[in-house]
């Protein structure tokens, strides 16, 4: 069954209305929760007066700072900070519940709401209205006023680059160097130096950030909308003080994440804390424009990209120094450095990433963080130095292609990087290319060719499984992993069909539900890898105890967890993008005409599935270089985002996309897992965004370096 296009098992549920999401869970007696945001960025909150609001009919009550609970963290208890600034831990200080998958970054809550007076920035959570009707709460929630004392905010990160931090405090975070970066650089026969800036963008998932939260005395049910339920079960755990057994997270469908549904934000606390308060089911569901304040975006950086190189093309020196925004209530640091840590050879390194703390709300992990950005600054970086050389840029590549990892000189447990190469530019024509810029026409269009590198970590974490053989010879495989719409439900039928021997039809995979075996978060790219590797195991389990005994139903039960063999290896999927532009010459306008992307990542479980998750990553690779941008206001007396709507807030519709042709360059990887696959959800983006500015440039001879690549830039 492994590698067959198989149709989603989910797929009909969706189309029809049968799949249930978050906030469709409409329990009985169930009420309505709207949120009251912040309309200053810095400052306290001197008086919130809910007379009006309390005297709408339905409504059951105004929360706030001035009347909620306290919750236990860390930084309530004096081992730490929380709303009045600084960083905030997993429950367990990023370690693991008992029995439960690594907590990591995702866990670490965001900001704890109404624990205090403090206002980070514009939107910030305040307070809530609980009532009857959603009308009753959305009218209420717009007669709570709110009075402050304002202090003036950070809102430039450019004029605040010198204060610079690394955070969080940790080894991952800090300055890689190799060599001595500075001194080859100065001394190397061709330089490039230049900056390279990102912007804002948001998540927007079809979804929207929802919940339903039910207390049965102390036993309380989280119906949301979320990638991480045992880190949500953890936290939930701790900050309301009760038994972890206590609280269940479900989460079967998931309308889309992209990493911003990895973390328990403020709206999951405030819902919980509502339906305790008022002993009633309570639905919370946040509007579009308060997505664009609450729950994460990619943060804007600024990277400078120096590199030093022979007269042949050979590296001598990579320097990659970027900043990225940040806040005082949150460690999140967009990582832009990782893949220049990873793509090319040189005796010589050094690459950093920082934080700005700005008056902004917090960034999070959007596909591909810190690959995605960092990609396009070194890779644009790398056609520029070729076009300086007068090599050619696939050529450039090769040359300094890396045998080993160049951070660490571990082997690569599997690496096709050169034949993705070879097969992309091929089936793409490369060969093909006039090398001058603005050389290529189609009447009053201009054409042009560009290409870049994807390189994404091949993650693995512990995982568990269950596995039950029914009276009737069906398979029941269960673990608490997430459907996001990746085809997770689908692939896990088809591993444990194939380690059975028996049809996919026969097999069952349940998830999303912290009463089953615990499954890490579904972001890094891990879940195929993670727990793909436990549902195998438990297949071939479940099948020897068939071969021993003669009992019917068979239950077995496995925990999965990387070898330490494994450690020896450096473990990346590797991919290739080709993109062919049009511009038009009078009026700036760009169209991606057509891209040929060839993607090394292992063993393909899923054909269907795996082309889906590859185009969908190119797709919002060419909304992010040429349309995605969340404009910030920087003005102190408004410091706000701005086009916090789908009318304003760019993304591409079916017209923007043309012929995106997907190659599998399919490997052997004896020591990433036991299925051999690795994660391919965030590959698919990462080099798309370079690879389009520089067909941009081979198409006008004007190198943008400021992202999206818009119309006023071209003219």
């Amino acid at each position: 069954m492994i590698g067959e296009g198989r149709d989603r098992v989910d797929g009909r549920p969706k189309v029809t209305g049968q799949a249930r999401y978050a906030a469709e869970n409409n329990l009985d007696h169930l009420v309505h929760a709207v949120v009251v945001m912040s309309t200053i960025p810095a400052g306290t909150i001197k008086a919130i007066d809910t007379a009006a609001a309390k005297k709408v009919p339905g409504v059951l009550t105004v929360m706030s700072h001035l009347n909620a609970p306290k919750l236990n963290f860390p930084g309530s208890a004096g081992g730490g900070r929380n709303e009045t600034g600084g960083p905030t831990r997993s429950p367990s200080g990023g370690g693991a519940a008992p029995g439960g998958p690594p907590a990591g970054n995702y866990a670490e809550p965001k900001l704890i709401p109404f624990q205090s007076n403090a206002v980070h920035y514009t939107g910030q959570q305040i307070a809530v209205v609980v009532a009857d009707t959603l009308e009753h709460a959305t009218h209420a929630a717009s007669l709570v006023k709110v009075t402050y004392d304002a202090a003036t905010p950070r809102t430039d990160m450019q004029a605040l680059r010198a204060e610079a931090i690394v955070k969080p405090p940790g080894p991952q975070s800090q300055p890689f160097t190799k060599g001595d970066p500075q001194a080859a650089f100065a001394s190397a026969p061709v330089k490039l130096d230049q900056v390279y800036r990102t912007p804002y963008q948001h998540h927007n998932m079809l979804e929207a950030h929802s919940l339903v939260a039910a207390w049965d005395g102390e036993q309380l049910t989280l119906h949301d909308s979320a990638q991480n339920i045992f880190a949500t079960r953890q936290t939930l755990s701790r900050a309301f003080e009760v038994p972890l057994q206590n609280v269940r997270v479900l989460s079967p469908y998931v309308g889309g994440a992209f990493g911003a549904k990895g973390s328990a934000w403020p709206h999951v606390f405030i819902g919980v804390m509502a339906a305790r308060a008022v002993k009633r089911p309570v639905k919370l569901w946040l509007p579009r424009r308060q997505l664009f304040f609450t729950n994460g975006h990619r943060p804007e950086t600024e990277q400078r990209v120096a590199l030093g190189a022979t007269q042949e093309g050979k590296l001598v020196s990579i320097i990659h120094d970027c900043i990225c925004q940040g806040n005082a209530v949150n460690d999140y640091n967009e990582r832009s450095t990782r893949p220049t840590r990873t793509l090319y050879a040189t005796p010589n390194m050094y690459a950093v990433h920082k934080v700005v703390e700005l008056n902004v709300s917090s960034g999070t992990y959007m596909r591909a963080p810190g690959e995605n950005p960092g990609g396009f600054a070194l890779e644009s970086a790398l056609d520029e130095l070729a076009w300086k050389l007068n090599v050619d840029p696939v050529e450039l590549r090769l040359i300094n292609h890396a045998d080993v990892n160049p951070s660490d000189g571990k082997p690569w447990s599997s690496k096709s990087l050169k034949e993705c190469y070879a097969r992309a530019a091929e089936r793409f024509g490369w060969a093909n290319r006039k090398r001058e810029p603005r050389s290529m026409r189609d009447g009053r269009t201009l054409i042009g060719y560009g290409m870049a590198t994807a390189t994404y970590p091949a993650h693995r974490a512990p995982a568990s499984a269950k596995g039950v053989l029914n009276a009737d010879g069906t398979v029941v495989i269960s673990s608490g992993s997430h459907e996001m719409g990746c085809g997770t439900a689908t692939i896990m039928a088809q591993v444990a069909a194939d380690a059975l021997g028996i049809p996919a039809s026969r097999v069952q995979f349940l998830y999303g539900d912290t009463t089953l075996p615990t499954a890490p978060i579904s972001a890094g790219s891990m879940t195929a890898s993670s727990v793909g590797a436990a549902v195998h195991e438990v297949a071939l389990a479940l099948k020897k105890r068939m071969a021993e005994s003669s009992e019917r139903p068979l239950e077995v039960r496995v925990d999965s967890k990387p070898e330490e063999s494994a450690q020896q290896y450096s473990m990346h999927a590797f991919g290739a993008h080709f993109a062919e532009v049009g511009v038009d010459q009078d009026l700036g306008i760009v169209r991606v005409r057509r891209m040929v992307s060839a993607f090394a990542a292992g063993k393909v479980l899923n054909a269907k599935t795996a082309r889906s998750q590859y185009l969908g990553g190119i797709v919002q690779g060419i909304s992010a270089a040429l349309m995605e941008q969340t404009h910030f206001d920087k003005r102190p007396s408004i410091a706000s985002f701005t086009n916090v709507n789908f009318g304003e807030y760019l993304v591409p519709v079916n017209a923007d996309i043309r012929n995106l042709d997907i190659l599998f360059v399919e490997e052997n990887d004896p020591y990433i897992n036991p299925i051999g696959a690795k994660g391919i959800g965030e590959i698919g983006i990462v080099g798309v965004m370079p690879a389009i500015a520089n067909a941009v440039y081979h198409a006008t001879g004007k190198r943008i370096r400021d992202l999206p690549i818009t119309i006023e830039k071209l003219l």
